[in-house]
């Protein structure tokens, strides 16, 4: 009997050893698989961040080529006006000495001295990194070199870097804002006519912690009951997301702050959400509509917003509005602007690359502010023709009197891409049916 207890009990004592052993393996092989694991999700993240730093190292040197770029036209152009006053002096006192100082001759020749002597100041105050003077020096000499690249023939009204325009009027004055340029994150100029513009300055003066300096774009401001609402397309720093952020301001002019501690809209997974515009329905219901992705994925969407205007509603999802369909837009629509007039409610946006003369102004018609929407015509309704390449950016707006206007960036023919301006032009827009007409000219 006390042998059989031994055998049990030394049984038992095995069983235990060969289950301890095997918890060790167990635990062992977990702990190996569990190393490996972390290795690899290591390596992954690694791989990854390595990639990020790619991308930003990318980002850094594109910024730094657009930056000399940009600085080498800089000098090139003011060699080539200093070179140019000059001999316009010269000419000038030659043809006042032999009295043939014709007055066609005359009226070119003081005009263009007029243009460039004030572009030259601009050049020397944006060295100086005094923008607001450089501003002022532009708007001085704006008339002057509005005359000498054609006058208003083509709907050009200022001759300066102004992208993506939106135009508001408040009161009997009306509003411009802009991409950033030399006046800063979100330009802004002023008319009282729509013929003659001064500039204000930055309407945006400085922005939110987590967004990247001189990355703002495409604004669009809506008054929300005595409060003025500002949305523009962002880089968040670090990262290189295109992002959309709201700022606000007690007057049209700004200053306008954005205290946001993250961005309004960024749908990343889509390749970012930029150029946002504001749209006040008939009953009062504000909507937002804008772009998410690039070449080839662009899409337009609209939300509603909160009746500050300041987050999206509650319980509302973005509706998708329109997808690049036709040839075209060779894969690209941006830029929405929505209106609605006479009943119907029109979506107009740009198409195809915005660096090249191919970058058009499209329409769709929608059911309404969330859709559906769809193409009112094949071709686009703004197009390059004489003395407009280009054309895009649109806003579209009424005047005092209530007529319809497109406001439209567009380069100077021959010389079309960056860094090139891209001046502002405004035409009459008339709605006879279903497809809007613009006019030929200013």
């Amino acid at each position: 009997m006390a042998d059989r207890r031994r055998t049990r009990c030394r049984r038992w004592l095995v069983a235990v050893a060969v289950a301890l052993g095997l918890g060790v393996l167990v635990v062992a092989a977990w702990t190996d698989i569990d190393a490996r694991t972390r290795s690899r999700n290591e390596q992954a993240s690694l791989a990854a961040a390595d990639t990020h730093l790619a991308g930003l190292r990318h980002g850094v040197a594109v910024t730094r080529f657009a930056n000399a770029v940009t600085t080498a036209k800089r000098n090139s152009l003011q060699t080539s006006i200093a070179s140019t006053m000059t001999q316009l002096a010269a000419t000038n006192a030659s043809l006042a000495n032999a009295n043939v100082h014709a007055y066609v001759q005359g009226v070119g020749i003081d005009t263009l001295q007029t243009c460039l002597g004030g572009v030259k100041s601009a050049f020397g105050q944006i060295t100086a990194k005094n923008n607001t003077q450089a501003a002022n020096d532009i708007s001085a000499v704006s008339g002057a070199c509005t005359q000498l690249a054609g006058g208003t023939s083509t709907g050009l009204v200022y001759p300066f870097d102004f992208p993506d325009p939106s135009v508001m009027l408040v009161g009997q004055t009306y509003y411009a804002y802009a991409t950033n340029s030399v006046a800063g994150n979100i330009q802004i100029i002023v008319s009282p006519d729509l013929s003659h513009w001064t500039a204000v300055g930055n309407a945006l003066p400085s922005l939110p912690g987590w967004a990247s300096a001189n990355d703002t774009w495409a604004p669009s401001v809506a008054m929300i009951g005595r409060k003025f609402v500002l949305y523009y397309a962002v880089e968040v720093a670090g990262t290189g997301n295109e992002c959309i952020s709201v700022a606000t301001a007690s007057q049209p002019q700004g200053p306008f702050l954005d205290t946001s501690t993250a961005p309004l809209e960024c749908q990343e997974s889509l390749g970012g959400s930029i150029d946002p515009s504001s749209f006040i329905d008939t009953n009062g219901t504000l909507y937002l509509v804008w772009k998410s992705g690039g070449p080839g994925s662009s899409k337009i969407w609209s939300q509603q917003l909160a009746p500050s205007g300041m987050s999206f509603t509650p319980g509302t999802n973005p509706t998708q509005l329109l997808v690049p369909d036709q040839p075209w837009e060779s894969g690209t629509v941006e830029a929405p602007d929505m209106l609605s007039t006479g009943g119907r409610y029109y979506l107009f946006f740009s198409g195809n690359d915005w660096n090249s003369s191919s970058y058009a102004v499209g329409v769709a018609t929608c059911i309404g502010p969330l859709g559906p929407c769809s193409d009112a015509t094949p071709t686009p309704i703004l197009s390059t023709a004489a003395g407009v390449a280009g054309p895009g950016g649109e806003s579209v707006f009424a005047d005092t009197s209530g007529s319809f206007w497109i406001a439209f960036h567009a380069w100077v023919p021959g010389a079309v891409g960056f860094p090139n301006d891209r001046d502002l032009y405004l035409r009459r827009l008339t709605f006879s049916g279903a497809v809007p007409t613009v006019a030929t000219s200013g």
